[in-house]
């Protein structure tokens, strides 16, 4: 008797465990007036050169830590990827990974720099696999953060 009600316990216990810890994780998003002016502002400007929004997406982001963002890339596609940061951050990078975890592309910025909370570069992938695109950015008054990305595919 005083095992069952040990095991029943155990297994309650876990079952509670079990339910608490959700495997979905999910992407916060933020708003940012001063961020969404600026996507608009790339998107008009790059739709002008012949470019498609692919993906794109606010996020909320810690200073100091990366967020990945996984993409399937085309073969031979030519992309465009945009970062935009909170206009208060210090340092904007942006790192982004093949399949096989291999840096293909490096860009930091500092507060100083022309359009400084924006990082943008293009992209044309050797083979059709997914990418990791790792945007971070540190603030020294802010912790929590909004930032907004965006992929852009020629179509002409």
């Amino acid at each position: 008797m005083k095992k069952r009600v040990l095991f029943s316990l155990f297994c309650f216990v876990l079952a509670l465990q079990a339910h608490a810890q959700d495997p979905v994780i999910k992407r916060a998003s933020c708003y940012n007036e001063d961020i969404l002016k600026q996507a608009d502002s790339v998107k008009q400007t790059m739709g002008k050169q012949g470019f498609i929004v692919v993906k794109e997406a606010s996020m909320a982001m810690e200073s100091e830590y990366e967020m990945a963002v996984l993409v399937p890339l085309t073969e031979g596609s030519f992309y465009q990827f945009v970062f935009i940061g909170d206009v208060s951050s210090r340092l904007y990078e942006v790192r982004m990974y093949d399949s096989d975890e291999k840096q293909v592309v490096y860009q930091k910025k500092l507060w100083g720099d022309v359009d400084g909370n924006v990082i943008s570069f293009p992209y044309v992938p050797k083979f059709s696999e997914f990418y990791a695109i790792r945007p971070v950015q540190v603030n020294k008054k802010k912790k929590e953060l909004c930032g907004y990305v965006m992929l852009l595919k020629r179509i002409r």
